[in-house]
């Protein structure tokens, strides 16, 4: 497809890496730039950027973008290629719009080069990105206000899936931060000061941010659990010491009463039953007493309350 659009009459062509013809006619033929990303269209699995100059001196933004990941397989993404300069835009697998065509027109229609059109399709690929973002952020409420509610290692699970996926998020956001960087790097003419170089920047440095704040939002989700895990694992140690400690007068005379030798006096006395009984009964209660005093059992025999973190 290739088509004259705008003002100015820029030129925009849209391939299908899959059944495209290499030797397509461009106003760019022959030169070693165009040659070189062409032999590259349907090769690169990753993202690159080169900035460049044609034989004539003329300007070029060139590489590969990916705008589309999945979060449970490495190997499911979406990338599409593309050459820009000042009067033309080269794309190849651009299926990034979820608007309709006569919609996309009618804006392309406004823009007064090729760089303003690219501009304006990453503005509506970061647009699309902020929609995620904002399902993103309905998972990390219900992820915060879970960890209150049943703390536990799914929980803990749940969080690091949220931050992998704000990883992957983030993974996406650079490179398209980095064609702007480029697009600035170049200085054309009239860009800087256009309304679509200005939406977009706007909305990538929005995401940004927004992203960077959710990530400090669970990097205090992961603190907070390590707190409350070590907290609870110190507290579990302290009752198994305690509950042994207790009991240490009940297994010791349990033992001692339950040896074979022959000569137990004790087992010829008429109270020795009740005396023993007793005997635990009370060492239990002195050593229960004299730990307790101490301070050494804290909160240990409360009950744990409802959506409490620590009580």
């Amino acid at each position: 497809m290739e088509k004259l659009i705008g003002r100015n009459q820029w030129k925009w062509v849209d391939w299908n890496s899959e059944k495209m013809d290499l030797n397509q006619s461009s106003s760019n033929e022959g030169d070693p730039v165009m040659t070189s990303w062409l032999n590259h269209i349907g090769k690169d699995k990753t993202n690159s950027l080169r900035v460049t100059s044609l034989e004539n001196g003329e300007k070029v933004i060139n590489g590969s973008l990916i705008y589309k990941q999945s979060y449970s397989d490495e190997n499911d993404y979406k990338i599409f290629h593309f050459f820009l300069t000042s009067g033309q835009l080269i794309t190849s697998d651009l299926e990034i719009l979820s608007m309709n065509q006569d919609a996309l027109y009618r804006l392309l229609s406004r823009t007064n080069n090729a760089v303003e059109g690219f501009l304006l399709f990453l503005g509506e690929l970061m647009n699309e990105m902020l929609v995620e973002i904002d399902r993103f952020e309905e998972t990390l409420k219900i992820l915060i206000w879970s960890v209150r509610k049943r703390n536990e290692i799914g929980i803990l699970e749940l969080v690091y899936k949220r931050r992998h996926e704000l990883l992957i998020c983030k993974n996406l956001l650079i490179p398209i931060n980095e064609v702007k960087m480029a697009i600035d790097e170049i200085n054309f003419l009239d860009i800087q000061d256009g309304e679509f170089f200005t939406c977009t920047c706007k909305r990538i440095e929005r995401a940004m941010v927004l992203l960077n704040e959710y990530e400090h939002e669970i990097d205090s989700l992961i603190n907070l659990e390590e707190v409350i895990s070590s907290h609870r694992g110190n507290e579990i140690m302290k009752t198994l010491t305690v509950l042994t400690t207790i009991f240490t007068p009940i297994m010791a005379f349990g033992s001692l009463w339950g040896m074979n030798f022959k000569h137990m006096p004790e087992l010829e006395w008429r109270y020795g039953y009740m005396f023993a009984i007793v005997l635990i009964i009370v060492s239990t209660a002195l050593l229960y007493y004299f730990i307790k005093n101490k301070g050494w059992t804290g909160d240990l025999l409360k009950g744990k309350k409802k959506g409490s973190f620590f009580k």
